[in-house]
């Protein structure tokens, strides 16, 4: 029973140290450097995207202001204040 748990442990160090050479070489560097630079392309056309939906909303929350000052206005000339001149305070 030790001597399976101490092949286990042989060989997942042996696989570890053999994974950490694979990962190192100087092919898996060429993968990430290419990867790394899908990354940062994809990042520059989700940011050029994300600019013009940010340019988009800023013209909608204008027409948006523009609509409520326009029915402000509105409800201001036809609002009438009507005031109890009789005194009573009921």
């Amino acid at each position: 029973m030790n001597l399976v748990k101490i092949g286990l442990f042989v060989g997942g160090v042996a696989f570890g140290t053999a994974g950490l050479k694979l990962l190192s070489s100087r092919e898996a560097k060429k993968v990430y450097a290419h990867t790394a630079a899908a990354a940062m392309r994809a990042k520059d056309c989700v940011m050029s995207d994300v600019t013009k939906v940010r340019e988009g909303c800023g013209d909608v929350v204008a027409e948006a202001k523009e609509i409520n000052r326009k029915k402000d206005e509105k409800c201001e000339a036809e609002c009438v204040i009507i005031e109890d001149e009789s005194g009573d305070k009921e």
